[in-house]
């Protein structure tokens, strides 16, 4: 009896063993595969292969720390320590297996049911296959703690990778706000997963100098602190008085700067460091006021500076000796191959009329200030050439002449771009159209406080360094592409995470993957798993691309509107209501224009797997009774900004804070003045006119709205009247002018919106108005 019992134990056990061992491996599809940025070529194959803590980790002599990529991971969220070996098993094992034949970082990877093997030519090339794998893998290996019941299988592919452009870049400011040293690595970090390879500090600028330098301590004593104006808007500081305790900013040591360094190298991300010069360099000046033309002490600003008037003295030799003596440690500090000096936006006031500038002037046989900005360059160009090191300056640098050895960072647009590779520079492309990442991403009306400008995920997806208009010689000048964070408006981690992610995913697969290989319908499948990443990661990322926005047309004959749902990504599905009630997974689900005969509260949302995905889009549109009726421009808007044109103020569309939004018509300096017919004689009780101001981008409110009445259109009545006196705005503000009618019947409507003209600052002012509602 007891053997029959042990016997029968003994095959249960076996079948239970069995069972185990060939327990099934995960059933992929192609739709599965969501690598970011997109490989060049891959071959999908039916099967899987599994990790288990007996996968074996293997790779030459001396790659074993870049298995760090998988082993780490496998070590946190399965709580594996996978065992690093000299030589392959017979099978389960990844094995990194050098290939000379392929491409500087390319890779190629196969995966079988067995066994993984990724071949490289160098160190970033094995890297990136490790991304790979990575990205293959369940989202949950992002964990920092274990997880259970995970198959941590891959699909069974092939792939031959390399990138596009060898510079794959991102600039972080750490002058406008100081970010510390935890933050800079966790951004070296997510680069890593995309692939990037470079990652540009801006160290230094009017409001802090951020990088230790042993000979010149006041530069951090002094220049990397200032006074803390945090609760009031940037351009809005007032210049603090010298003496005021300074309590705001922060650097980072030389030891800093070496960790970061090697923790970027083992990333395979080179550190590219700006020094400024030679404006944009307050938090110099008010360490050393002799690096100046007039010696005046002042104090590092705490917010925006225009124009830049206060820079180094071209015409001192002492000038050119600090620097020297400052690039000299900050080499020692970072091998990079390429130091930025900056170079841009430096107003030349004070080297016209400084005695050693004008000495330098005449002695170097220069014509004006602008050739004498290029003998600075030159100067330093030579210098960094001396010490094998490229100069890398913004594209200003091209203006009085261009140093030979020089390459240009052209971000005014793509002109300097063109013009530097014609001449033969190498150039890193980084447009603000596609490229500056401090602008908004989404509806201004929502968003946090950013620049100017509107930079969707789907624009920086469009980004291509290579330009219209270049030649094939030219192109081979193009190095690459880089986004750019500047972080006036991103005082904290949070933030800048928020503007920098996904959007960095867009640029990454924009300067890695071929031109072919781009789709944007496809990104937007894949980079839904690169969120889920994002989101175990805990990492800040926007959700901006899931907003709903609208089109909205006007039939003039029936006065019907009609409003068209969008969201970024295609085939969203939008849920919304009518009735001013909050949207659930029952409310009705958007397939065509919705058309609007009435005053109308609409709300609308993307949904994901019958969950909000983005933020609530409400709005109620004002259907008015000068709705569709013809206007005829007294004084008609700029070419530059139409709205919708003869129906722009009937519409009953309202722009946003985003003044390229497409609804707005703009007056530069002139006064607005237009007819309404109402067709019939109406009775009316108010009239609204909705405008805009942002005194930054020089857009300021009307002082004075005006409203005539009249029956026959040639006879006017003045029926009410709104002032409103200039008041300085460092806001962007939507405002509606209500003038109030009492009772009053007529026929035409005759609106006045008279300009500001000319504001404080100078030059013309515009004017921006959305709608006139007659109610």
């Amino acid at each position: 009896m007891k053997k029959t019992v042990i016997q029968s134990f003994s095959v249960i056990l076996l079948v239970v063993l069995m069972g185990c061992k060939e327990e099934s491996k995960t059933i992929f599809t192609e739709g599965d595969i969501n690598i970011v940025p997109k490989p060049l070529e891959m071959t999908f194959n039916q099967g899987a292969f599994r990790f288990n803590k007996e996968t074996k980790l293997v790779a030459p002599k001396d790659h074993e720390e870049t298995l760090d990529v998988l082993k780490d991971r496998f070590t946190a969220a399965a709580g594996w320590d996978l065992e690093v070996v000299p030589t392959a098993p017979s099978s389960n094992f990844v094995l990194l297996s050098t290939d000379s034949s392929l491409a500087e970082e390319g890779y190629s990877l196969k995966v079988t049911d067995n066994q993984v093997v990724i071949r490289a030519n160098d160190y970033n090339g094995f890297l990136y296959g490790l991304e790979t794998i990575r990205q293959l893998l369940p989202v949950a290996i992002e964990n920092k703690s274990v997880v259970t019941n995970i198959n941590w299988d891959i699909p069974t592919v092939e792939i031959k990778d390399s990138p596009r452009f060898k510079w794959r870049g991102f600039m972080l400011d750490v002058s406008r706000h100081f970010f510390e040293k935890e933050y800079v690595l966790s951004t070296i970090d997510q680069l890593a997963l995309l692939k990037m390879n470079t990652l540009h500090l801006h160290l230094v600028d009017d409001q802090g100098w951020r990088i230790e330098i042993k000979k010149y301590p006041k530069l951090t004593e002094v220049g990397g602190f200032r006074v803390d104006q945090e609760d009031k808007p940037w351009n809005a500081r007032p210049t603090p008085d010298l003496g005021t305790e300074t309590t705001y900013g922060g650097f980072y040591t030389q030891e800093d700067i070496k960790e970061i360094v090697a923790y970027a190298s083992r990333k395979g991300i080179t550190v590219v460091p700006e020094i400024e010069m030679p404006a944009h360099v307050m938090s110099a000046i008010a360490a050393y006021p002799e690096l100046s033309c007039f010696q005046n002490p002042i104090m590092v600003p705490s917010g925006g500076v225009w124009p830049i008037t206060e820079i180094y003295c071209a015409g001192k030799d002492s000038t050119f000796e600090f620097l020297e003596n400052v690039l000299r440690e900050v080499m020692e500090l970072f091998p990079s191959p390429y130091i930025h000096v900056g170079g841009d936006e430096a107003t030349k006031t004070n080297w016209k009329i400084c005695p050693d500038c004008k000495k330098r002037v005449a002695a170097e046989g220069l014509d004006n200030v602008e050739e004498l900005q290029s003998y600075f360059i030159q100067r330093m160009e030579r210098f960094l050439s001396s010490k094998g090191r490229t100069l890398l300056g913004w594209d200003e640098i091209l203006e009085g002449g261009l140093a030979p050895g020089a390459t240009v960072m052209s971000w005014r647009g793509v002109k300097g771009g063109l013009e530097a590779s014609e001449a033969g520079h190498d150039v890193v492309m980084t447009p603000n159209s596609h490229c500056y990442f401090d602008y908004y991403q989404g509806d201004q009306d929502v968003e946090p406080l950013a620049w100017g400008g509107n930079l969707s995920l789907s624009k920086v997806y469009q980004f291509d360094p290579v330009v219209e208009g270049m030649s094939e010689q030219q192109g081979k000048h193009v190095l690459g592409g880089q986004a750019n964070l500047w972080t006036e408006y991103v005082p904290t981690n949070d933030q800048a995470e928020y503007m920098t992610y996904p959007r960095l995913a867009a640029l990454a697969e924009a300067v890695w993957s071929s031109k072919d290989n781009k789709n944007w319908n496809d990104f937007s499948n894949r980079v839904g798993s690169l969120f889920q990443r994002y989101g175990i990661m805990g990492v800040n990322y926007a959700k901006s691309v899931y907003q709903v926005t609208t089109e909205t047309t006007v039939n003039p004959e029936s006065a019907v509107i009609s409003i068209a749902l969008i969201s970024e990504f295609p085939g969203s599905e939008i849920r919304y209501t009518l009735d001013g009630s909050n949207i659930t997974t029952t409310s009705e689900k958007y397939t065509d224009p919705i058309e609007i005969t009435k005053t109308t509260t609409l709300k609308a949302q993307v949904f994901k797997e019958d969950r909000p995905a983005g933020a609530l889009f409400e709005k109620t549109i004002t259907y008015h009774k000068a709705v569709g009726k013809p206007v005829t421009y007294l004084n008609k808007y700029h070419d530059s900004y139409q709205g919708a044109k003869e129906l722009g103020m009937v519409n009953v569309v309202r722009g946003s804070k985003n003044f390229h939004d497409g609804q707005w018509q703009g007056w530069l300096g002139d006064d607005m003045e237009l007819v309404i017919d109402m067709e019939s004689p109406t009775e009316m009780e108010q009239v609204t006119v909705g405008a805009l101001e942002n005194q930054g981008s020089g857009i300021y409110f009307p002082i004075q709205v005006e409203i005539f009445l009249s029956d026959d259109g040639k006879s006017y009545r003045s029926a009410g009247i709104v002032k409103r006196e200039y008041t300085a705005n460092n806001g962007s503000e939507l405002k509606d002018f209500i003038i109030g009618l009492g009772k009053q019947t007529a026929r035409y409507i005759k609106v006045k919106a008279t300009n500001l003209g000319s504001p404080p600052s100078g030059g013309g002012s515009w004017m921006f108005i959305d709608e006139v509602v007659v109610e």
